[in-house]
């Protein structure tokens, strides 16, 4: 059995240890990379999916999670009948927007293994051969392992392997070196080092994801017993040697993706696919990229006026929630620079019914 290429970080997590990674160029470093895997596994995806018809459910624990798809359903319900009607049709895939980051633990656990028994029964109903996929957080934020194991639990894969892809392309956030990054322009910085990790809820230490994954675990799941499928693994040897290495998981292991293009996800989705075919199961918990990969869909341009059906004298409405940084940073820049009015909502008073 071929476990990969195991990760050695047998110390515990440690703070002091996170803060002497070193900020990285970005242009540097994806430069020093092994080429890209020259074919584009996209048309093998499709094939694959054609072939087999799997109804691909993404359970999205946030409503960012569709911005790199198009053309696919997202349900903000999931009792079984709606689940059953969904599942019924033509479409290669839907999400189900749980919007568990905003809930407790227990809470978020409650509503992920719901869905996950909702979910089971109705593929029970309609035959339909259904993948399931967590959407989390390009930068760590989430519940982790609590919602993995819920959905394993209720899918009836407690021994599945989990399998953790956090590149996110669209939002910077690269895995290089077993590290977990967030750029800002060329700046490559650990993301135990940002604002992110900082998080009141879902705080952490670890850039490494070895370590996070400890960290994470409680120490259930060691770092040194954490599989990673490296870069060496993705472009030198391909989506055959991606496939042998989630193909020889052991039941409950976890293993942990590097990746820093589109390619490089392509690849793995493609490895994936292939392990599956031939016996494999596995519980991916990935940000949101991974899932326009794993449809084989292209990237394209961003929604016109035109598409998206407003008026040439109407305007648009933009919803702020984020309490960090980078998101107020990019609201200082849009009030700057667009004749956008602010309205600020006073939170606590509008939960309390006073008047502001």
């Amino acid at each position: 059995m071929y476990h990969g290429s195991t990760i050695r970080a047998s110390r515990p997590p440690c703070h002091g240890d996170d803060l002497t990674l070193p900020k990285l160029s970005l242009q540097q470093t994806l430069g020093d990379l092994p080429p890209e895997w020259p074919e584009s596994p996209l048309p093998a995806i499709r094939s694959i999916n054609d072939t087999r018809r799997e109804k691909l459910v993404v359970l999205d624990d946030d409503p960012t999670g569709t911005q790199t798809v198009h053309d696919v359903p997202v349900l903000a319900s999931w009792d079984t009948g709606t689940l059953a009607s969904e599942l019924s049709n033509s479409l290669p895939a839907f999400y189900v927007l749980s919007n568990t980051r905003a809930m407790h633990e227990a809470e978020a656990c409650d509503v992920t293994a719901e869905i996950g028994r909702n979910l089971a029964e109705a593929w029970r109903r309609t035959g339909k051969r259904v993948t399931v996929v967590s959407r989390g957080d390009s930068t760590l934020r989430g519940h982790f392992p609590a919602e993995t194991d819920a959905i394993a639990a209720a899918t009836g894969q407690d021994s599945a392997p989990r399998v953790l892809i956090p590149f996110f392309l669209e939002g910077g956030r690269y895995t290089i070196g077993n590290v977990h990054y967030v750029a800002d322009s060329d700046v490559l910085t650990p993301a135990g080092q940002t604002d992110f990790a900082r998080d009141a809820t879902f705080g952490y230490e670890s850039s490494n994801l070895a370590v996070w994954v400890q960290e994470k675990t409680g120490g259930r799941v060691p770092a040194g017993e954490v599989v990673a499928i490296t870069h060496n693994d993705i472009r030198r040897s391909g989506p055959d040697m991606v496939a042998a290495i989630a193909g020889g998981l052991a039941p409950g292991a976890v293993c942990v993706v590097n990746a820093a293009s589109m390619r490089d996800l392509e690849v793995v989705t493609l490895g994936l696919l292939k392990a599956k075919g031939a016996g494999g199961r596995f519980i991916s918990r990935t940000a949101a990229s991974f899932v326009r990969a794993r449809l084989g869909q292209e990237g394209r341009a961003l929604l016109t006026k035109s598409e998206l059906g407003i008026a040439g004298g109407g305007g648009a409405l933009v919803i702020v929630g984020s309490h960090v940084p980078k998101t107020t940073a990019q609201l200082n820049h849009l009030l700057a620079n667009s004749a956008t009015k602010a309205v600020e909502v006073d939170v606590p008073a509008l939960l309390t019914g006073a008047k502001s």
